[in-house]
């Protein structure tokens, strides 16, 4: 008898063969689950207007994220280009109008209280080491042992966001607090490892290690993992780096997105002559 793949299987196979990372397939297969569930047809019989049903029935009701939406754009319109070419009027389905947000930054205080609230040396590490490169938590999690390149003081970041490699220096004071750390641990595999030797840290074990960071030091805001690092890139701008250089510390793909950081450094805020204070 012949077997036929579900629609998940043969986008799943296909993300793979292209060499699509990992977190970006668990997601777009994911994106596609939920919205072939919610119209519950086949494929080839999805139109428009499901689309748009699903977006004010389904996302809006739920109160769902923009980012959300869009990758439930971009898993449509990957699966309807590759399987159903000319099912679906893909140039229709409508994103999310852009949100224009700015970066949480935390101050250089702020920075230092939380790096140094835990005396564990593993949970102190791994929050200095987010702040100290940029990273992603992704890419925190990520990280093997053989990433680190001590004699040359810098970390390869591997296959990060859109399957990008990148290398960024390394602080003398983390090597230090990594050597310190290695010995105290030594991991067998990534450099932070769960209680089974070889296996990665969890997201969810990080984000409570900066929880409970935040509680030791009085830090009432919703500081996130992700603030560490608006935070390296805006110190970075404050202290002269050049937004080259910090888009490809950050692993930006375009400069846009690293201009973002030029409307909260307090560089040239602090310059202004105020006029309440010449009263």
């Amino acid at each position: 008898p012949i077997i036929t793949q579900s629609p998940h299987d043969r986008f799943r196979m296909w993300m793979v063969h292209h060499g699509y990372a990992p977190n970006t397939i668990e997601s777009y297969l994911h994106a596609l689950d939920t919205f072939m569930t919610y119209v519950k047809k086949d494929p080839e019989n999805v139109i428009i207007q499901d689309y748009i049903d699903f977006v004010v029935h389904y996302l809006k009701s739920k109160n769902l994220s923009r980012s959300y939406q869009n990758v439930i754009v971009n898993a449509l319109k990957l699966f309807y280009q590759t399987f159903y070419p000319g099912k679906l009027e893909i140039h229709q389905l409508a994103r999310p109008r852009k949100e224009k947000k700015l970066p949480n930054v935390l101050s250089k205080s702020e920075v230092k209280r939380i790096l140094e609230a835990h005396a564990n040396i593993k949970h102190r590490t791994a929050l200095s080491l987010i702040y100290a490169c940029g990273l992603r938590r992704s890419e925190l999690i990520n990280i093997k042992l053989t990433d680190i390149q001590g004699e040359r003081g810098q970390l390869l970041i591997q296959q990060s966001k859109s399957n990008k490699d990148r290398v960024v220096p390394l602080p003398q004071g983390i090597l230090e607090l990594l050597r310190e750390y290695y010995n105290f641990y030594k991991p067998k595999y990534y450099l932070f490892e769960g209680t089974q030797p070889g296996n990665q840290y969890s997201p969810e074990s990080l984000a409570k290690v900066l929880k409970s960071a935040l509680r030791k030091c009085n830090i009432n805001r919703p500081v996130t993992l992700h603030w560490l690092r608006h935070s390296y890139a805006t110190h970075l701008l404050e202290t002269g780096t050049d937004l080259k250089s910090i888009q490809e510390m950050l692993g930006h793909s375009s400069s846009k997105t690293t201009e973002i950081y030029t409307h909260v450094t307090q560089k040239d805020i602090n310059n202004i002559k105020r006029p309440f204070d010449s009263l």
